[in-house]
């Protein structure tokens, strides 16, 4: 079963929200969900974000527990309220199915097989799939325990808690044209805090005139969007796997419509091989 996708794509949490407001953007999910079609593969977070916004309306007041079992109940709260609204603004002749995966799923052959040949059912069947880590029953210790004995034995290991590597994960799997991370900036910047440093091309004739440039880049990237959340580095560092593979990966703002960072008609930053 052979079938290549044209995008991948992957939006981050605070792109999903309106922090000022502590609420839901419904005008992502409306732009978005317009765009998302059958061939089209979507990775998502937000569930732990919205979870927690839905848990503070309803109480008044946040958990204060341990973090990580506050994570998973957040998740837990949220994914549903995550469904909905991408299946509020997807035109209604596309069904929509949702996939929650774990770093196991990526880390086992037979299981990478799996969600591979899921996905491209889902493309023949005329459906979009909406992907997300299974945040509410991935016990933290347990995670780290499995993955140090994967190491051990040698080989890639794939984490995939990052949303971010989630989706460069599966562009490679798929043998995706293009990967489109969309955040709550631009893209890449040489000076993080000067806007008018975008960086809006990364080319080169081979992989490695590539790399070298965003090894580079890697040097200038400091911080993330959120607690917990592994910034613009690791997003470089996930995009090298992706054009090692032969995708194109575009890191833009989620403000933008999907259309306008595939096609090049806003600012964003580009990574890929000369064709």
């Amino acid at each position: 079963m052979d079938y290549r996708f044209d995008i991948v794509g992957k939006i981050g949490s605070m792109a999903l929200i309106r922090k000022e407001d502590k609420d839901i953007d419904y005008n992502i999910f409306s732009r978005l969900g317009s765009e998302l079609k059958p061939g089209m593969i979507w990775v998502t977070s937000g569930a732990t974000e919205i979870g927690r916004l839905d848990y503070m309306k309803r109480t008044g007041c946040e958990l204060c527990g341990d973090p990580d079992q506050d994570k998973a109940d957040y998740a837990a709260q949220g994914q549903s309220i995550l469904m909905q609204n991408y299946r509020q603004f997807i035109p209604p002749e596309y069904g929509i199915r949702q996939i929650l995966v774990e770093h196991t799923h990526f880390n086992d052959p037979e299981k990478c097989e799996h969600i591979r040949k899921l996905l491209i059912r889902a493309a023949q069947q005329k459906t979009i799939p909406i992907v997300n880590y299974n945040d509410p029953v991935s016990d933290e210790e347990n995670r780290k325990m499995e993955l140090a004995a994967r190491r051990q034995q040698g080989g890639e290991v794939h984490e995939c808690v990052d949303n971010d590597e989630t989706a460069a994960v599966i562009a490679n799997l798929v043998h995706a044209r293009t990967l489109v991370l969309m955040t709550s900036t631009d893209g890449i910047y040489s000076d993080p805090r000067d806007p008018s440093t975008l960086i809006r091309d990364v080319s080169g004739k081979t992989f490695e005139e590539v790399e070298k440039k965003v090894r580079e880049m890697q040097n200038n990237c400091i911080g993330a969007s959120r607690a917990g959340a592994n910034g613009a580095k690791a997003k470089l560092e996930y995009a090298l796997g992706c054009v090692r593979g032969g995708t194109t990966v575009i890191i833009g703002h989620a403000r933008c419509r999907l259309s306008d960072l595939v096609n090049g008609r806003v600012p964003c930053t580009r990574i890929g091989v000369d064709a």
